[in-house]
């Protein structure tokens, strides 16, 4: 049986070690332990069974390789040299990719730290934010979450990336000029036109073929089909074009889509399959991947989070196909455990007084609607807390007006 809290948003990686289960092992053994732990929590995201009319994809759309390279059809036997299954296969291959998503991962700092100190806790309204993410991992549906400015939706995504051990944040910033094709990918044919024109040493053109002129966006990487879902972040889409999330709706459906300028050079009538074959960029850094006839078809349904700080409603057939929630603001209590997580126990400690005056002016009196973002807090602690902050009073009282005005005033 799965388990439904599968992502508690904590701040806790699924695969970290207590004190108690590394104490007297070496340093081979603890890591033979964390990737046996990295496979059972792989494998316990892959047996998450979706409801049929989520079912995207098929095990061959996941062992899709280099065909140009005739080892790649001997180096997947095992030692018997007995065939193995399409599953088996798909799963050698997919890992090796997910070992390499994993290691780009840990390139990116900042984005660990976001998700570390990301934390969901136990009021009414962080318990409905945590049950949507797991009810949308269960659904394979979108999460359209709202929100006050600074109250963690975009953090969100990075927490759940962190905690599941998905790698790094597909992220696509919207603006009211993006649409759906700048988010699945993008097609340079200047490049090629330029290329094509240009003869090299031997007098022969340098074009190259032409999935090297294509790169797939966040939307499109996402969609890579895999065993496990990637995380993927549509920041603020409230502040799209009208058309775009009607665009989205057949992709969200179909978990699919084409690339003309591929398909219409798939040769049907080719005895060489391998003429079918493209090989385009991706978002994740030298991780190129082949796409079979033009086409790119997900199998694990992407685990997508959507912003919105509620400048604009949704059609409701797009409502429909997402599972919706408000993110909370942090009630007191909430905000000196997001410090804590931020700065460390000592500095909250040696500052005590002084946070807790930042934190009673930063919160709205009773009745009032916030009008300040977390973030704007922890900027105002920072500088009042540094070594070289300022001493006199009156200059640390105009740095923190400064620095929590209130979103509201017009400037």
């Amino acid at each position: 049986m799965s388990e439904w809290y599968l992502f508690q948003g904590k701040g806790a990686r699924k695969i970290e070690l207590t004190e108690e289960e590394t104490k007297e092992l070496n340093k081979k053994e603890v890591t033979e332990l964390i990737n046996e732990k990295i496979r059972e929590l792989r494998l316990k995201i892959k047996s998450i069974d979706a409801p049929p009319w989520r079912q995207f994809g098929s095990l061959e759309d996941l062992v899709i390789r280099n065909p140009h390279r005739e080892a790649d059809t001997q180096d997947q036997s095992n030692n018997d040299s007995k065939e193995i299954s399409t599953e088996e296969l798909a799963e050698s291959l997919d890992y090796k990719r997910f070992k390499e998503l994993a290691k780009l991962a840990k390139k990116k700092t900042r984005e660990i730290k976001k998700g570390k100190n990301f934390r969901l806790f136990d009021s009414k309204d962080a318990k409905s934010v945590r049950d949507a993410v797991n009810a949308a991992i269960f659904l394979r549906r979108p999460l359209l979450i709202t929100g006050n400015p600074g109250s963690g939706k975009t953090s969100l995504a990075y927490a759940i990336a962190h905690e599941l051990n998905l790698g790094s944040v597909l992220s696509w910033s919207i603006n009211a000029r993006s649409t759906l094709q700048e988010g699945l990918y993008r097609y340079d044919a200047i490049a090629r036109l330029q290329d094509a024109n240009k003869p090299n040493k031997d007098g022969n053109s340098e074009e190259k073929p032409i999935g090297k002129y294509i790169k797939l966006g966040a939307l499109g990487t996402a969609f890579i089909p895999s065993f496990l879902p990637r995380v993927l972040l549509i920041d603020e889409i409230d502040k799209c074009d009208i058309t775009l999330p009607n665009d989205l709706l057949n992709l969200f459906e179909e978990g699919q889509f084409e690339i003309p300028e591929l398909v219409r050079r798939v040769d049907k009538n080719s005895e060489d399959k391998k003429d079918n074959f493209f090989e385009v960029q991706t978002q994740d850094e030298n991780l190129d991947v082949w796409i079979k006839g033009g086409r790119v078809k997900c199998y694990a349904f992407p685990i997508i989070i959507m912003t919105s700080n509620g400048e604009r409603d949704f059609p409701q057939a797009f409502k429909r196909r997402c599972l919706r929630v408000r993110m909370p603001d942090p009630d007191e209590d909430e905000l000196e455990t997001i410090i804590r997580a931020h700065f460390g126990k000592k500095l909250f400690d040696d500052n005590k007084d002084e946070i807790e005056e930042l934190i009673d002016d930063f919160l709205p009196d009773v009745g009032e609607a916030r009008n300040k973002a977390t973030d704007q807090l922890l900027n105002a602690i920072y500088v009042i807390t540094h070594d070289a902050s300022p001493q006199d009073d009156a200059q640390k009282k105009a740095i923190q007006e400064l620095l929590m005005r209130s979103l509201d005033k017009i400037d």
